[in-house]
């Protein structure tokens, strides 16, 4: 699976939590790249009104002066499922593929979910943890990738 799809799964599992009923708009996920070298930092953004953006959380692999590490939410923003999600994307990151130029950097739009997204979503936390309402609880399980595919194609 390609990071930007994982990033993408996990807005579309906190959907409700990141976006207002009244102002669908979507969600962007932005990180810097460097050939060969896993992400460090990672930030998700809510744009309701057009131009208006709010940062929703940042989230670093490595704590610094400056920020600790983990997921940090900001402006009112609050996710357990997407902390969780963006921590095992992100300790995980040898298990995604990335664009053939994986040296740009990265952006994911995500728009209101459609379809079955929200259940293929669902289908591959359930391949990666074990269950939808409890993500997070084994960040640090390596799942190989044969078992979140395999639980894609259900």
């Amino acid at each position: 699976m390609e990071l930007d799809k994982a990033f993408h799964f996990a807005v579309i599992l906190a959907w409700e939590d990141l976006t207002k009923p009244s102002e669908p708009g979507s969600v962007r996920v932005e990180y810097r790249c460097k050939p060969g070298i896993l992400l460090d930092h990672v930030s998700v953004w809510s744009a309701g009104a057009p131009g208006h953006r709010d940062l929703v959380c940042d989230y670093w692999t490595a704590a610094s002066l400056t920020h600790p590490s983990g997921a940090r939410f900001e402006n009112g923003y609050s996710s357990d499922r997407l902390a969780g999600a963006l921590d095992w994307i992100m300790k995980n990151q040898d298990q995604f593929t990335r664009h053939t130029n994986a040296g740009r950097d990265g952006l994911v739009l995500i728009h209101p979910p459609a379809g079955d997204e929200r259940t293929e979503a669902a289908a591959w936390m359930r391949g990666v943890d074990g269950t939808v309402a409890n993500f997070g609880g084994a960040a640090d399980e390596r799942v190989p990738l044969s078992a979140a595919s395999t639980a894609n194609s259900n």
